[in-house]
């Protein structure tokens, strides 16, 4: 493909997994733009390939209806701040990773001043705020997709054509057993209660009360990479057979015979490293009550959606407690004939998911010959 020459790109990350992937975008875009200059917000991985870090998604994440209106000024502040700095830098494309409450008023602002948009990771729209659609169509130059049943829905419901590039944790996931020797699984389960604090608080406590009821199993906690060592040690004192490992999740679902993960992007990278898994979502009772009247789908995990049934079982609100949590668990870690079954099922996703190509260089592809043919 032809080289462009110092292309600039602004690429706004909000989430620990927008980070993981938008570094993978900057890397791919850098192999067919050697000269590009990058400017983000993001996080350290985002940071690593040379971009400018305005903003880092420990300082963004704000969880639940609840918990953004106590936050407003803040994310007001925010939104105020990037757009004077993305005018300051004048960028050739502006390229928004998931993150869509932050993301979708800037790319709104951005077609206001006559900057392309590039949406990579769509809101899942599908679920919830359908309306916000007919914003999007007239906002985004191209929207980048990476579950498999949005183009079609995108298609036959607003008639409008977007691009299905596969899912990027296909290539994160093997990119990372390349580099990694073959580890036996052991008899660990690992927790996985989120990255922002608020569902660590709502979570964890309840994820780590269930280690007393398989005393002969080490229950191993996944520290988020934005949060402080010192915020969890609250949450772990009194607990025998419990560990904790930062920075390490795939190390340690390569490991572990079972996973208790919270609802998010966590349940499919658990799935593909073929780990039984029970999914678990818990939120304030006010957020709760107002999400359930407003999102339509059956399930709430990623793994489950994408198979359009039932696969890994999910404890939702009051169902999360320690009672459901042991009956869940107890199956993976004992019944072989649920562990065969599960992964035969997710042998069938991984199926699905490779569908598309690898995403990140897929997107990379797509964004430069948008910019060529503009």
């Amino acid at each position: 493909m032809e080289l462009y020459f110092k292309m600039t790109y602004y690429i706004i990350a909000g989430e620990a997994s927008g980070d993981l992937h938008g570094s993978n975008l900057i890397k791919q875009l850098q192999n067919l733009d050697p000269s590009a200059n990058f400017r983000c917000w993001g996080g350290d991985l985002m940071e690593q390939t040379g971009a400018t870090l305005v903003k880092h998604y420990r300082d963004l994440a704000f969880m639940g209806f609840v918990e953004v209106i106590a936050n407003l000024p803040t994310i007001l502040g925010n939104l105020k701040f990037c757009k004077r700095d993305i005018l300051n830098y004048q960028p050739d494309v502006l390229i928004l990773v998931d993150y869509p409450g932050f993301n979708l008023r800037i790319a709104e602002w951005a077609k206001q001043v006559g900057i392309k948009v590039v949406y990579y990771i769509a809101p899942q729209v599908w679920a919830w705020k359908a309306n916000r659609v007919k914003k999007m169509k007239q906002n985004i130059n191209l929207m980048l997709c990476i579950l498999p049943f949005e183009k079609a829905y995108f298609k036959d419901h607003w008639n409008w054509e977007v691009e299905y590039i596969g899912h990027p944790l296909i290539e994160v996931i093997e990119d990372f057993k390349c580099k990694q020797p073959k580890r036996e699984v052991q008899n660990m389960v690992a927790l996985l209660p989120g990255s922002r604090k608020q569902e660590i608080a709502k979570k964890l406590p309840i994820m780590l009360s269930v280690a007393k009821y398989f005393p002969d199993y080490q229950f191993v906690v996944a520290k988020a990479p934005g949060q402080l060592d010192s915020f969890y040690e609250p949450f772990l004192a009194g607990h025998d057979n419990v560990a904790v490992v930062k920075n390490s999740t795939y190390e340690l679902l390569v490991q572990a015979k079972a996973a208790l993960v919270t609802s998010g992007t966590a349940t499919l990278e658990t799935a593909l490293f073929n780990v039984p898994e029970v999914v678990c979502y818990k939120t304030s009772n006010i957020s709760f009550q107002i999400a359930k009247r407003l999102i339509k789908i059956k399930f709430i995990s990623l793994v489950n959606l994408i198979m359009n049934r039932l696969i890994v079982q999910e404890l939702i609100q009051d169902q999360l407690n320690t009672s459901n949590l042991v009956k869940a668990l107890e199956p993976l870690l004992q019944n072989e004939t649920k562990q065969a079954q599960l992964k035969k099922d997710y042998s069938e996703l991984n199926t699905i998911l490779r569908s598309g190509g690898n995403a990140s260089e897929q997107a990379a592809i797509k964004i430069t010959q948008y910019l060529k043919k503009d």
